[in-house]
């Protein structure tokens, strides 16, 4: 009997499989699962891990799609043993946050909720809206998700009215402030007119907002306004005056009161139906409501009582301790509600209350959650419902034996040849799947500035995306994620010829379906054949390839646009010499544009960092050139 290569998935050597199971121990922990290629798949907890490991590799046939896709690629398990299962939560979070498996997603991307961004990282922090939660710094903060987007613009608005605040991300001015300074709203960071350490007291208390905590914030700015009337200190009193009716105002105007005391509590419930399951999130502060988050999950990945788990979990690990609540209501009991308890009170320092409510008051609470739960609900079947018949009218018309879950979108950007760049995007179930896009700068040495060819620039693109699969024929690709169901080019046949025979020497055309949309009359072309489809510009189907269409140009055009900008900004300094690119950074860094560095003097220039008096007086010199240089250049 021939053994079974190291790194071959272990279902195929149920020997080592049962040996590597024997070895985990029945203690708290985490545990890894690898691939072949000793890439993380997932990270998780447990506090018995052999009883938990052992789970994923019985009753296979039971497990969910996304499961059963990841058992089929363990090769290798590891395990940390630690002494609490707190501990193993919390040294799960870092893991997680520190290797990003592709198997732990369980809340999605979901762009209809914004957050709030605070960028701790900068010296002086911003403050602004997002939908795209990703990390600018290790100290950003991101808040929210927030379903209500009117209830946080105005909330933000009167923010900065209340404070003085940041509120351009870039000086308008060079040597002054704007207008904002002039009339309060802004304390001139520009100019560096305040210190770092003072304007971060200032956003520290706009935080407190978001946090939930208003009362507290209240409770300070008064004594700070007595403190200063007794120092005699009126305008400051005053404005501390004018801070906390405002913040008053915000608090009856903008929240719900209700009928309840003064404990700091969330409640969490959720509606499920076979693929989604809407979370929603009530923070309840001083006995108002103060937030409501929303959070969808993957109906599939456990129980209720399982998915507000890892909801919670999710949520608290990326929250400061004193947002942290003392009393949580959940719906349903939590499968290891004790461990979160545990963990949430080694965070907040204080003791954290999980249970489901029986009593009439905490219970309605409860149904209300749900309520809306299930109007979110309700609002994500329309929108799939929609996107459902888009894609089975787009099988219907390209023949197409199963739904197309995963369509990439291809196009082309450039100007004459030159910055030619290539968008690929992505859509999955009919949406937008940003974490999945891609660019791609066409290096194809005959496309280059007056002289572009669109068909070398896509096969290359398409070359470049699937040369893997040729390299490795034993990859997994029916059923592998990343593996796309259609490919949609944005052209004619000319372009779509040109994949085509890409594919085909890459010996992966028979398993991928390939079509082109024309953009003048909307026309879809399939390989091979010389006439497009039949169909009409406004069927679903067809919808669904323009949308798909004008992501992907909209993808590539912004590149395109980002890649020439900083070709034309840096060609001007290329030309100096001894000024390489990290300086030219630390140049614009500081004075923002090439106008303002040609504007500035020597000395101002030998401030920045590395530009020493020398370099400074040479880039000087190269923007103000001596008069008998310039007859020369004219002669």
């Amino acid at each position: 009997m021939t053994q079974a290569a190291p790194n071959c998935p272990l279902l195929k050597d149920p020997a080592r499989l049962e040996a590597r199971l024997q070895e985990i121990p029945p203690e708290p922990g985490v545990y890894f699962m690898r691939d072949g290629e000793d890439r993380i798949l997932y990270i998780g907890k447990s506090k018995k891990l052999r009883s938990r490991v052992r789970s994923y590799f019985r009753d296979l046939e039971n497990h969910n799609p996304r499961i059963a896709l990841m058992v089929r690629q363990i090769a290798e398990i590891e395990f940390i043993v630690t002494d609490t299962e707190a501990e193993a939560l919390a040294l799960e979070a870092n893991l997680i946050k520190q290797h990003q498996p592709h198997f732990n997603v369980l809340l999605k991307d979901d762009k209809k909720y914004p957050y709030l961004c605070i960028t701790w990282s900068e010296d002086y922090p911003r403050i602004f809206i997002t939908r795209r939660r990703s990390l600018r710094g290790v100290r950003d903060r991101f808040y929210g998700p927030y379903v209500d987007t009117h209830l946080l613009r105005s909330t933000l608005h009167l923010v900065k009215r209340i404070f003085p605040l940041r509120q351009r991300p870039q000086p308008l001015f060079k040597d002054r402030p704007c207008l904002n300074y002039d009339i309060g709203r802004c304390p001139g960071v520009c100019q560096a007119l305040v210190s770092p350490e003072e304007y971060r007291k200032t956003v520290q208390k706009v935080a407190m907002i978001f946090q939930g905590r208003t009362r507290e914030l209240v409770e300070i700015l008064q004594g700070q306004m007595e403190q200063a009337a007794e120092t005699l200190n009126f305008e400051l009193a005053a404005r501390r005056r004018d801070q906390i009716q405002a913040l008053q105002s915000l608090g009856a105007e903008q929240k719900v009161a209700l009928p309840d005391d003064t404990i700091s509590r969330d409640a969490i419930a959720l509606m499920a139906d076979d693929q989604h399951a809407c979370v929603q999130l009530f923070q309840v502060r001083a006995g108002r409501l103060v937030g409501r988050l929303g959070f969808v999950a993957d109906a599939q990945s456990g129980t209720p009582g399982a998915i507000l788990q890892r909801v919670l979990e999710e949520h608290y690990q990326t929250v400061d301790p004193v947002e942290i609540p003392t009393e949580l209501l959940v719906q349903h009991e939590l499968p290891e509600g004790d461990m979160l308890a545990e963990f949430l009170s080694e965070q907040r320092g204080r003791r954290v209350s999980i249970g489901v409510p029986q009593r009439q008051g905490k219970a309605d609470l409860i149904e209300m959650v749900e309520r809306n739960a299930g109007y979110e609900l309700a609002r994500n079947q329309r929108f799939a419902e929609r996107n459902n018949q888009a894609m089975q009218d787009l099988a219907e018309i390209l023949d197409l034996p199963d739904l197309p879950h995963r369509i990439e979108g291809y196009d082309i950007s450039h100007v004459q040849g030159s910055d030619a760049v290539a968008s690929q995007v992505v859509f999955v179930d009919g949406l937008p799947a940003k974490q999945h896009y891609r660019h791609y700068k066409i290096k194809n040495p005959t496309v280059r500035s007056g002289h572009s060819d669109d068909f070398a620039s896509m096969a290359e693109v398409i070359g470049r995306r699937f040369r893997r699969y040729a390299q490795n024929p034993a990859l997994q690709r029916i059923g592998n994620p990343d593996w796309p169901d259609l490919i949609m080019i944005d052209g004619g046949k000319g372009q779509l010829s040109a994949v085509v025979a890409v594919l085909r020497e890459l010996n992966v055309l028979e398993e991928l379906r390939v079509v082109s949309l024309a953009k003048q009359r909307e026309e879809v072309f399939l390989p091979g054949e010389s006439l497009p489809l039949v169909t009409e510009a406004e069927q679903p189907g067809v919808q669904l390839l323009r949308r798909l269409r004008d992501e992907a140009h909209r993808f590539a055009v912004s590149f395109h646009r980002q890649q020439r900008s900083d070709r034309m900004r840096r060609s001007r300094l290329d030309d100096i010499p001894g000024l390489g690119h990290h300086r030219q950074k630390q140049l614009l860094s500081t004075f923002r544009s090439i106008d303002y560095i040609r504007l500035a003097t020597p000395a101002q220039l030998a401030t920045v960092p590395g530009i020493g008096p020398r370099l400074a007086q040479q880039i000087y010199d190269y923007f103000h050139p001596a008069a008998d240089e310039v007859e020369s250049a004219q002669d």
